[in-house]
């Protein structure tokens, strides 16, 4: 049972990255700086439960504050580029800040032991959750929460004027810009969203797993990120739902019986679904025949 409630987690902390880079996709822009957000949320919302006894909700509201700060620091002069050359400035940044986590320590001492991130060593004593007489599933159920808030904000975001622009802005920029809109403020605006999302998913994924250290945080994690929103689909929120569950769920744990040959047919199993769903598992009009079906539902089963 365990084992299942500890997929559940990883399945929700990975929606929360994902949904991280929905928000930054919607505008057109691939960015591999996710990761780096998610570092950040991480050691922040951790030195701060360890270190200055804060509770967790605080704690994760601060590294979503950072998290988020950073990101629009850095969405200024990285989104002046586009394509490639973004992907590349993005990846760099990336890099910077996990080459940061690797060099960073600082420790107290608490009793016999030595609290903090230790450079290479990592971050261990991420106790807060045992200390604390939390199970498995009361964790899980707040990872949960949290994930539907988030999908929440996001799915109603989809359908409000912001959500329309983030679509207008990805889909033609000089359309977008001829009919008055800040094209430079919307793009930040939603890298900022992504860094406050990427922030939060980092300091819970500190706690669950209670040891963090920098290669947790490299090209592969920031890679998973813009993965799941293009695979899922950028027509609604819950198609980075469903693209999570299919690579954590079913590729990465259904799969491991098979070992290193499970490597390979990860990749063939991603390209055959970007070439059979191009525009994700959950496209538009997927989205729209699934609504479709629902309502015709409910009206049969109110007569």
């Amino acid at each position: 049972m365990d084992f299942y409630l500890g997929l559940i987690q990883i399945v929700g902390v990975h929606t929360l990255l994902g949904s991280s880079a929905y928000c930054v996709l919607q505008t057109g822009q691939v960015s591999l700086a996710q990761a780096a957000f998610f570092a950040v949320g991480a050691y922040v919302a951790a030195m701060l439960t360890v270190l200055a006894q804060w509770p967790l909700v605080p704690a994760l509201c601060v590294s979503a504050v950072v998290s988020g700060a950073m990101a629009c620091a850095v969405g200024f002069p990285a989104l002046r580029v586009k394509g490639l050359m973004l992907v590349v400035a993005t990846a760099a940044f990336g890099e910077a800040v996990r080459l940061f986590f690797f060099n960073f320590t600082y420790q107290i001492q608490a009793g016999n032991l030595r609290l903090g991130p230790h450079g290479a060593e990592g971050f261990r004593q991420i106790r807060y959750f045992p200390e604390r007489g939390w199970t498995t599933l009361d964790v899980v159920l707040f990872i949960w929460v949290v994930v539907a808030l988030v999908m929440a904000a996001l799915w109603w975001m989809d359908r409000s004027r912001a959500g329309a622009v983030l679509r207008a802005v990805g889909e033609d920029e000089v359309a977008a810009q001829s009919a008055g809109i800040n094209i430079t403020a919307v793009k930040v605006s939603a890298m900022t969203v992504g860094g406050v999302i990427a922030g939060i998913g980092g300091g819970i994924f500190a706690h669950y797993t209670t040891h963090i250290e920098h290669v947790q945080f490299g090209v592969v994690l920031a890679t998973f990120a813009i993965a799941y929103p293009i695979l899922g689909g950028l027509s609604t929120v819950f198609g980075t739902l469903l693209a999570v569950i299919f690579i954590q769920a079913f590729l990465i744990e259904g799969l491991r019986f098979m070992g290193d040959w499970r490597n390979l047919l990860f990749g063939g199993l991603i390209v055959l679904a970007m070439n059979v769903r191009p525009r994700g598992l959950l496209d538009a009009g997927t989205a729209r025949a699934s609504k479709r079906l629902f309502s015709s539902g409910g009206e049969r089963a109110s007569a």
